[in-house]
């Protein structure tokens, strides 16, 4: 199993937007490696869902239902989505100055590129995310 994280602007796609919709697609991604990272994603991988650029934070854990297909945003094949659904609601949203200031997780992508949409986690550091979001 292999771990994901992906990033939303809460007010173009919220957690509670996902729950709703039950399945939700990850399209529009234009980003190389992000691409890359969902063509490895495959069933039952686990991913954190982080709303960016307001709240930054980790809100929820889903999983992947559909491996990488073709964008249906685009006509362009170099382009794939995958399929996710809400798996759990974390009891605390683990924010991104939690995640900096542990020096567990100073390697996950999430520091070191901000930028990219669509992230691999290691099993400890998705670990260490959502423990934090069990603590009192």
């Amino acid at each position: 199993m292999n771990y994901w994280l992906v990033k939303s602007e809460p007010f173009k796609y919220s957690w509670d937007d996902f729950v709703k919709q039950g399945v939700g697609t990850w399209d529009g991604v234009r980003n190389y490696q992000a691409r890359n990272n969902l063509a490895a994603m495959k069933i039952d991988d686990l991913v954190l869902f982080y709303h960016s650029n307001e709240g930054v934070e980790v809100v929820g854990i889903a999983k992947i239902v559909k491996e990488a297909y073709q964008d249906p945003t685009t006509d362009d094949t170099r382009w794939v989505v995958v399929d996710l659904t809400p798996v759990e609601k974390l009891p605390k949203t683990v924010t991104l100055q939690s995640i900096k200031a542990d020096v567990r997780l100073q390697d996950v992508s999430l520091i070191r590129q901000s930028r990219l949409s669509v992230q691999q986690l290691k099993k400890e550091e998705f670990d260490i995310i959502v423990s934090k979001a069990y603590e009192n």
